[in-house]
């Protein structure tokens, strides 16, 4: 069952972040550059799955895998996208950032639901937990921790790699980057 709810949640996410981009086609979404390897996970998470010729590859990856440079996303390239389902209520969230640090709260459907900016302290954590989480190393699903049923499920995109995990499972580098984003619900 947990393995069922796992892979329900990250197809549920992959759905979601298909129809996520922030200016549909060709919108600067971060895709895995040609010719080297894609999400760990097999599935797809629509990061320039609806790209067309004029995408780039993404500036966080250069040829090879786990190859890396020090490039920043420019400001209206996605940074990180990180969708959290579940919970007792069984909503699903996704937080898009971009790379200046204007960020999006999207619903189920992809609506919108809210907006702001990071301050420049608050990029720079982010920036550095997402750094420090190493997305290459990680496995596509985190596993491990203790069954929560009504805890959430999240689902990272970030630098052409997609993590996912139950929220107990999840890595500590990963609890670092949940802390250092903006909040998931309305307060």
């Amino acid at each position: 069952m947990r393995a069922f709810r796992a892979v329900a949640a990250a197809l549920l996410g992959a759905v979601v972040l298909a129809g996520c981009g922030p200016s549909g086609s060709g919108g600067g979404d971060d895709a895995p550059p040609q010719g080297s390897a894609g999400p760990s996970t097999g599935a797809s998470t629509g990061a320039g799955a609806d790209a067309g010729p004029a995408a780039s590859p993404s500036p966080a990856r250069s040829s090879g895998p786990g190859a890396r440079t020090s490039a920043v996303p420019a400001p209206g390239e996605t940074l990180v996208r990180v969708t959290r389902s579940g919970g007792f209520a069984g909503e699903t969230h996704t937080l898009v950032v971009q790379g200046d640090g204007s960020w999006s709260r999207l619903d189920a459907k992809a609506g919108p639901e809210g907006a702001g900016k990071l301050s420049e302290q608050g990029l720079a954590a982010l920036r550095t937990a997402l750094r420090e989480a190493d997305f290459a190393r990680l496995p596509g699903i985190a596993t491990g921790g203790p069954t929560i049923y009504d805890g959430f499920f999240y689902t990272f995109v970030h630098g052409g790699y997609e993590v996912a995990g139950e929220q107990e499972s999840l890595p500590p580098a990963l609890v670092r980057v949940v802390d250092a984003l903006p909040p998931f619900t309305q307060d």
